[in-house]
């Protein structure tokens, strides 16, 4: 998919959010001066014009001025936004993740509630096999912005659908699997990898098939397990009881 259009999708569905958030009265004002429309706009060309070089080019290839001339800004105006490439890289990273979870959240939302998790993983494969969001947010960010801050973002966006989906997932409410946490890192970091082999593989779609079909029957046996343990504690629960 574009980035281009990636973004605008992003912008656009956070201003409807932010509308839909706010009564009618609300929407009334305050309203943004014009200098603060103009630091938006220009914040937002700098995100996206540096998503679109470091997709097309590479994150340690591109600098500041290439970023700057892209976005038709200034290099004052680069530097009013972001202290370095490192700054904007990481407003990049949060852009694309708060796009990928609420594409994600949009289709899990619109599935049947025994399939939401199934729906969003599915989803979800679809995002990382993008060009943008693989080469920036899984292969280039962990480089640049270091393992503890990609998980902060993640669990903040994208794997925090997940692991809330397995905090209570059960028939009862209860938790479907018993490490909620651990086990979404673990599914998201499987479908990441199977991401990643899409561009080498003969068969792109074969293997995205393949790769589903694996992480289901995975979620399938963590679920069923944690079930099978509380439907047993319940029944001893009501033995004791008679």
């Amino acid at each position: 998919m574009n980035f281009t259009y990636t973004m605008y999708v992003y912008y656009d569905a956070k201003v409807k959010s932010q509308a839909l958030d706010r009564s009618p009265m609300e929407n009334v004002g305050p309203f943004k001066t014009r200098r603060e429309e103009y630091a938006d706009a220009t914040r937002e060309a700098l995100v996206v014009a540096a998503g679109e070089l470091f997709t097309s080019e590479g994150y340690q290839q591109v600098g500041i001025e290439a970023i700057a001339r892209k976005a038709r800004v200034t290099r004052g105006a680069f530097y009013h936004h972001f202290s370095d490439k490192a700054e904007l890289f990481d407003a990049l990273v949060v852009s694309l993740q708060t796009a990928a979870a609420a594409r994600v959240r949009g289709v899990a939302g619109g599935a049947p509630k025994a399939q939401r998790i199934r729906a969003g993983i599915r989803e979800f494969l679809e995002v990382c096999s993008e060009p943008a969001y693989r080469h920036l947010v899984i292969e280039a960010a962990p480089a640049v912005l270091g393992a503890a801050r990609c998980r902060e973002i993640e669990d903040a966006h994208i794997y925090g659908l997940l692991i809330a989906g397995l905090s209570g997932a059960g028939p009862q409410g209860e938790p479907a699997i018993a490490n909620p946490y651990l086990a979404a890192r673990m599914i998201g970091r499987m479908v990441c990898e199977a991401a990643l082999l899409l561009d080498d593989a003969d068969d792109p779609a074969a293997l995205k098939a393949e790769a589903l079909a694996i992480v289901e029957q995975t979620l399938t046996t963590l679920t069923a397990g944690k079930r099978r343990t509380v439907r047993a504690a319940t029944g001893r629960t009501r033995a004791a009881s008679r």
